[in-house]
């Protein structure tokens, strides 16, 4: 069985990381709209950082690279090569794109103010690399993945999604995550 048999109602795995798409895309414009101003709100910009860090990379990538990419591997996908490793290269990118936001932040801070221009840079590296990754995933990777899993499939992820989404023990939901992505559209993205 394949995506044309799952009941209409189901929300599949991958429409679930579609729709942490959504919101990540929204952190984005955020960031690009950030980068675009004469100077930072450096609160704003931790903000961004701890958002990518355990949203972006700590809740959604963790389930593609714990969950998704696996399951994909065990259908006949390979990790080394193709689009998993290309995804996977990806991530591994954007958390130097993270990094590099994150020290320059603490060396403006420190008082050096030509930093921003790097923590700018970096954000803009990240834009574009998480605006083109993500594209490939919302139309190459996640049909393949479709394609590939059953009904079965699709249920068993969607189960060890929610309960990564939910949160626990201190951790903050996806809802949460989002909520806070959405405070900054507010304050970035409306217009005066």
């Amino acid at each position: 069985m394949n995506n044309t048999s799952i009941a209409t109602n189901m929300i599949t795995a991958t429409q679930n990381l579609e729709n942490d798409h959504v919101s990540i895309l929204k952190l984005i414009d955020v960031m690009n709209k950030m980068v675009q101003l004469p100077d930072a709100n450096v609160s704003h910009l931790e903000e961004v950082v701890e958002l990518i860090r355990k949203f972006a990379d700590g809740l959604h990538h963790a389930k593609e690279e714990n969950l998704l990419f696996p399951l994909m591997a065990e259908k006949g996908f390979s990790v080394q090569h193709g689009p998993i490793a290309v995804m996977l290269m990806d991530h591994e990118q954007g958390r130097a794109f993270v990094r590099g936001i994150a020290d320059q932040i603490q060396i403006y801070k420190a008082g050096q103010l030509s930093a921003l221009n790097l923590v700018f840079a970096n954000m803009s590296g990240y834009c574009d690399l998480l605006s083109n990754h993500i594209a490939k995933e919302n139309n190459i990777l996640f049909r393949m993945a479709d394609n590939a899993f059953t009904t079965n499939d699709q249920y068993s992820l969607m189960e060890q999604f929610s309960t990564i989404d939910a949160g626990s023990g201190g951790v903050p939901s996806g809802f949460d995550y989002v909520q806070r992505i959405e405070t900054l559209a507010n304050l970035y993205l409306t217009s005066n």
